[in-house]
C-alpha cells in the first residue's frame, strides 16, 4: 500500500496498524510531497500575505508574520493547542490518527516536508506512538488539540506510547538517536488541521460494529431456536417487496442460521399465530443498523481518501483558505451510526426478556427452581441498565454547535463528541449482547434432546467451553464477562 496514492479501505488503515511496514511512500508519493513543500517555499519567497504560511492563526490571520520568525511560528502553534484533557485514547487509535494523517498528507497539497512524514512513517514502525487526551476537539479546524499531542513528539515534545508503557518522548528520541524537528513554512497548520481524531474514532468503530451486526444476527437466531420462533418472517418473498438492501441481507443470513433446526420444526404445529416483534422484525430493525454501517463506511472511506487541512495549496500561485478540515461530513453518519447500534442493544434486550417469562416450554427466569434460585432475573437489569445508557448517549453531538476562535470559527461540527459517543455505544452492546446470548444458550438447554441448526450448535458449544449450563445460583456475573471476553475476542461464528 502507498501512501498518498493508494486508495485506502479501513480495513486497510487497520492492517496498517498491526503491520506498520505494509505501507510505503513510493516515488510517485515523494514527488508529489516535495513540489507540495517546493511550493510553499516560493510563497515565502514572494512575501505574498497567504493564511497560515507568513500570518498569524485564527483570528490573528491578519497579522503577518516575517520569515525569520516562520519556525518559531509553527512551534509556537503546536504548543500552544496541545490543551486536550481527559485520559488517553487508545493507542490503537492514536496510530490509526497517525496513519490517516500521514496519507492525507502525502497527497502534495499541504505543504508538510518529506522529513516531518518520513519521521512520522518511522515512528509507526519503531512503535514510538504518541499519546493524545479524549477530549478538547470541537471538530471544527478539525481536531487542533488532538492532532497537536499527536505531533508534540515531532518536536522533542509530550509523552509516547512505547509497547504498553508510557514515556517522556524526550528519553525515547534519545534512546533510537533521533533528533527533534523544526518545523518549516505551514507545516504546523498542515499537521494540526484535519478530523483525523474523529476519523480514527470512525474506523474503530467500524471495526467494532461489523462484527456486532453479524453477531446480534447469529444471538438473535440463537434466541429463536429456543423460544421456538418461526422463520417465515425471514422468507425472501417477504423482503423482496421492501428491497432494503440490509433487511434483505440480515433476512437471508437469518434463514442460513436457522437451516435444519429441529426446534423450529417442533413449532411448525403449535397454535401461535406470530412472534413478538423482537423475533420477527430482526431483519427489519437488524437491517436498519447494517444500512447506518454502510453509510458511514461509505462517508470515512471519503474522508480517509481526502485532504483535510487548511490552507490547501494547488501551486506556487494559488493556495485557497476554505473548510475542509470542518468536521460535519462525519459528524452526522456518526450520530447516525450510534443511534443504529443502541437499537441493536435496544431489540436484543427485549428478546432477552421474553426468554424469561417462562412461555412455551420456557421455565420461568430460566430456572427450574426459582424462589430460592433467582436465576437470570438480574442480568436483564444490567442489560436494561445499558440499553438507557445508551439512549442517553444517543443525543447528536452534531446538534450543537459553540462559536469558537473569537467568532473566527462560529460553527463547529462536535464530531470528536459524535466518534467517542459511539464507540461507547458499542462497548455497551458488547455486554448487552453477552446477556443475551447466556440466557439464549441455557434457553436451549430445556429444548433437548432438540438439535439447533449446524452453525447454532457450534456458536453454543463455544459459548458453554467458558460457561456452564445453570442449575443453581452462582456468581453468574463472571458469566457474564467470559461471555463478552468471547464476544471481543471474535470467537463466535458468525459468516458464512
Amino acid at each position: 500500500m502507498i501512501y498518498g496514492v493508494d486508495v485506502f479501505t479501513f480495513h486497510d488503515v487497520l492492517e496498517i496498524c498491526k503491520t506498520p511496514n505494509k505501507a510505503k511512500l513510493n516515488k510517485a508519493a515523494k514527488e508529489q510531497i516535495l513540489k507540495s513543500q517546493k511550493n510553499v517555499q516560493k510563497i515565502v519567497e514572494s512575501d505574498r500575505c497567504v493564511y497560515g504560511i507568513n500570518t498569524g492563526f485564527g483570528p490573528l490571520c491578519d497579522t503577518q508574520i516575517s520569515a525569520d520568525e516562520t519556525a518559531q511560528l509553527q512551534y509556537n502553534l503546536i504548543i500552544s493547542h496541545a490543551v486536550g484533557v481527559g485520559k488517553p485514547i487508545e493507542k490503537e487509535l492514536s496510530k490509526i490518527m497517525m496513519i490517516a494523517k500521514v496519507h492525507a498528507l502525502s497527497k502534495g497539497f499541504s505543504g508538510v516536508s518529506l522529513d516531518v512524514i518520513e519521521r512520522m512513517i518511522l515512528m509507526l514502525e519503531k512503535d514510538i506512538i504518541p499519546v493524545v487526551p479524549e477530549q478538547g476537539s470541537v471538530g471544527a479546524s478539525g481536531d487542533l488539540a488532538p492532532l497537536a499531542h499527536l505531533v508534540l513528539p515531532l518536536l522533542g515534545l509530550g509523552k509516547v506510547w512505547v509497547g504498553a508503557e508510557i514515556f517522556e518522548t524526550a528519553e525515547i528520541l534519545e534512546k533510537n538517536n533521533l533528533e527533534p524537528l523544526v518545523l518549516g513554512p505551514k507545516e504546523g497548520l498542515g499537521l494540526i488541521n484535519g478530523t483525523q481524531f474523529i476519523l480514527a474514532h470512525a474506523i474503530k468503530g467500524l471495526e467494532k460494529f461489523e462484527y456486532l451486526l453479524d453477531l446480534a444476527d447469529m444471538t438473535a437466531a440463537m434466541s429463536i431456536e429456543a423460544y421456538r420462533g418461526s422463520a417465515s418472517p425471514f422468507k425472501k418473498e417477504l423482503h423482496e417487496i421492501r428491497p432494503f438492501e440490509g433487511s434483505k441481507k440480515v433476512a437471508a443470513r437469518m434463514l442460513k442460521f436457522l437451516k435444519g433446526s429441529e426446534n423450529l420444526k417442533a413449532h411448525e404445529d403449535c397454535e401461535r399465530v406470530q412472534d413478538p416483534y423482537s423475533m420477527r422484525c430482526v431483519p427489519q430493525v437488524h437491517g436498519a443498523s447494517r444500512n447506518a454501517f454502510e453509510h458511514l463506511k461509505k462517508m470515512a472511506e471519503t474522508e480517509l481518501n481526502s485532504v483535510t487541512d487548511n490552507p490547501i495549496v494547488l501551486s506556487a500561485e494559488e493556495s485557497i483558505s476554505g473548510g475542509n478540515f470542518h468536521g460535519q461530513l462525519m459528524a452526522l453518519p456518526l450520530d447516525y451510526a450510534t443511534l443504529a447500534a443502541a437499537e441493536l442493544g435496544n431489540i436484543s434486550d427485549r428478546r432477552s426478556y421474553l426468554l424469561l417469562e417462562g412461555k412455551y416450554g420456557l421455565p420461568r427466569l430460566l430456572t427450574e427452581s426459582s424462589g430460592l434460585n433467582s436465576g437470570f432475573m438480574i442480568p436483564q437489569y444490567t442489560s436494561a441498565a445499558l440499553v438507557t445508557e445508551n439512549k442517553t448517549l444517543c443525543f447528536p453531538a452534531s446538534a450543537d454547535s459553540i462559536p469558537t476562535s473569537l467568532g473566527q470559527e462560529d460553527h463547529v461540527s462536535m464530531g470528536s463528541i459524535s466518534g467517542r459517543k459511539f464507540n461507547q455505544v458499542l462497548g455497551n452492546l458488547v455486554n448487552i449482547l453477552a446477556v443475551e446470548l447466556m440466557f439464549a444458550a441455557q434457553g436451549l438447554e430445556f429444548r433437548r434432546p432438540s438439535k439447533c441448526s449446524k452453525i447454532i450448535e457450534e456458536n453454543f458449544a463455544i459459548l458453554r467451553s467458558k460457561v456452564a449450563k445453570l442449575e443453581d445460583d452462582r456468581l453468574i456475573g463472571k458469566d457474564m464477562l467470559a461471555i463478552a471476553e468471547l464476544i471481543n475476542e471474535r470467537q463466535f461464528v458468525v459468516k458464512f
